[in-house]
């Protein structure tokens, strides 16, 4: 296997943990965020601020063969998506060519909020995008960004992101909280391990798809999710509530025809891993 120059640009929780993966497997990583003190050894450090031109072209390193995009906002809003995806995308592909890593493989982090669908239909990567959020607007505005890319260019489309860390569903079970069942509400998830496992198997592909569903093979309603997790957790079944959205399913269809296998392909597996490890 040939060894890369691998830079995470969004080097947070989900990629630290890819670039330590990918430093074990002999490549060598950067790692770029504003503070880098937190970053294990193995990954090598280039504290800037993506969205700030003034310090980014120093920073960056030269001769890159693999770029991941892996961005968070620092605020929930249209100004904080705008900042996060798009100008720190622009300012980022800008700078590529006076690193000689204009050809770079880009693989970008998107969301399947991008699609607006509600009304439990089945979505694929072909299926329209009709965001009914600022958030979906301003990811669909990167991923445009990420497809002009001069090199190969990738983007994977997560679900809810679950794991050690991650835990807000648990958290509304314990509190007791409600679940729509009227109309059953659909939701899609991966976990967090799958999430590292996909980044890294789409970044070793030679031609991947330019727009890959991440997520697991089950969308299952709320309710469902939410009852099973009351049940392992000894707890009361959760109320059922009425809603006005369905919400969506999401096909990994061409995640599975590219080769990859789930570790967890459905929640009872990632929750119940989970639930063990958190004894």
């Amino acid at each position: 296997m040939m060894k890369e120059r691998i830079l995470i640009a969004g080097c947070g929780r989900l990629g630290t943990r890819l670039g330590v993966r990918l430093a074990a497997a002999g490549h060598h990583v950067f790692g770029l965020r504003r503070r880098c003190d937190a970053l294990p050894s193995a990954i090598v450090p280039c504290p800037a601020d993506l969205a700030s031109t003034r310090e980014l072209s120093s920073r960056l390193p030269q001769r890159l063969d693999r770029i991941y995009f892996i961005m968070t906002p620092d605020q929930y809003d249209d100004a904080g998506y705008r900042a996060a995806y798009v100008t720190s995308l622009e300012h980022l592909l800008g700078d590529l060519p006076d690193r000689h890593s204009h050809n770079a493989r880009l693989v970008m982090v998107s969301s399947t909020g991008v699609y607006g669908q509600d009304d439990a239909s089945w979505v694929d990567e072909a299926s329209p995008t009709r965001p009914a959020r600022f958030s979906g607007v301003r990811l669909l505005e990167a991923e445009a960004l990420a497809h002009r890319h001069h090199g190969p260019s990738t983007v994977v489309r997560f679900g809810g992101i679950y794991g050690a860390g991650r835990e807000a569903l648990l958290r509304k079970v314990r509190r007791g909280d409600a679940c729509q069942a009227r109309p059953p509400r659909f939701t899609n998830r991966i976990h967090e391990d799958d999430c590292i496992g996909v980044l890294g198997h789409l970044g070793g592909l030679p031609d991947p798809p330019p727009v890959v569903i991440g997520v697991d093979d089950d969308p299952a309603t709320q309710c469902e999710v939410m009852t099973w997790l009351a049940r392992r957790l000894a707890l009361p079944a959760p109320d059922h509530v009425s809603g006005d959205s369905a919400g969506r399913r999401c096909s990994n269809r061409l995640l599975r025809q590219s080769g990859y296998e789930l570790i967890y392909p459905d929640f009872r597996a990632g929750y119940s891993a989970l639930l063990t490890a958190s004894r």
